[in-house]
């Protein structure tokens, strides 16, 4: 008789800034039936899993408030995960916009915890700063700037809902001067394309700019390859989801991840979020940023 394949359990890491909505998501998980773990120490994180006799779905909560939290500590905490072949981890970043979260620190009142004795205007700085390198690993980023608490908890139920969850995609931008990101299934190469960079009514803007858009799209080559990669990735789903997979990961890079990358992933972003799929979007390169003048 043929040894039957375990299904890796899934198993939800949730970070982001203070004020971003983890309490609620946590909440709303373990609403879910996934069992839920708030801060714990990251050092202990590996017992953890070890100790587990019976595994089940599990939601982790880890942000700056950590006794012994640091970018690389979590980074290696989700490499760690990722390795697990008995897991299946997904990586949930809520962010919001600085000025929403200084006003929701303003209306309860509370002190930043990166920012005890100043302002809590400091604090989320410093945060957004420390959680840069985190947001760029996660599968699914979810800006709840403009999600009250109800809205949130649509949003995370329509993501991990056990019954007939749709397959996450997630749709991303980079640069290559900064190398490739962590945690993607599919790559595809933009420099080939006309490059919007060249001309200075352009160079400022990016490819969520319609004038950028309308430039890429102007090129002979970008129709049969943005139909190419649209084919592939519909071709792709079904397999993904038989193979019981929860998120799949697609990025376009060019030179520096502003034009040719962007247009990419808003237009496909834009047609499989129109086939009805479930699509979280992020540009790396513009994300807390001014736009720059590199080649993009």
């Amino acid at each position: 008789m043929p040894e039957q394949v375990k299904q890796a359990v899934p198993a939800v890491l949730v970070t982001g800034p203070s004020g971003a909505g983890r309490t609620t998501a946590i909440n709303v998980l373990e609403d879910l039936g996934f069992e839920a773990i708030d801060n714990l120490p990251l050092r202990l994180l590996p017992g953890l899993f070890d100790a587990a006799a019976a595994p089940r779905p599990m939601a982790l909560g880890l942000d700056s408030r950590n006794r012994d939290f640091s970018p690389r500590a979590l980074l290696d905490v989700i490499d760690m995960l990722g390795g697990r072949g008995e897991l299946e981890l997904t990586v949930l970043y809520l962010d919001a916009q600085p000025d929403v979260l200084l006003r929701r620190y303003s209306e309860t009142r509370r002190r930043h915890p990166l920012a005890p004795a100043e302002s809590p205007g400091e604090g989320v700085r410093r945060e957004l700063d420390l959680m840069g390198p985190i947001r760029d690993r996660a599968d699914i980023l979810l800006d709840t700037s403009e999600m009250n608490v109800h809205q949130l908890k649509a949003e995370i139920e329509r993501w991990f809902a056990p019954e007939g969850r749709a397959l996450a995609l997630s749709v991303q931008s980079f640069s290559y001067k900064r190398g490739m990101p962590h945690g993607i299934d599919m790559v595809f190469d933009c420099r080939f394309l006309a490059n919007p960079y060249w001309e200075p009514a352009l160079r400022r803007l990016s490819g969520e700019d319609r004038a950028v858009q309308d430039y890429v799209k102007a090129d002979p080559l970008y129709e049969p390859f943005f139909t190419r990669v649209l084919d592939l990735t519909r071709l792709l789903l079904p397999a993904y989801r038989h193979e019981g997979k929860s998120h799949l990961s697609i990025a376009f890079g060019c030179t520096g991840g502003q034009h040719r990358s962007v247009t990419m992933a808003e237009t496909l972003a834009k047609a499989l979020a129109e086939d009805g799929q479930q699509v979280s979007i992020r540009h790396r390169e513009l994300q807390g940023q001014q736009k720059s003048e590199r080649p993009g």
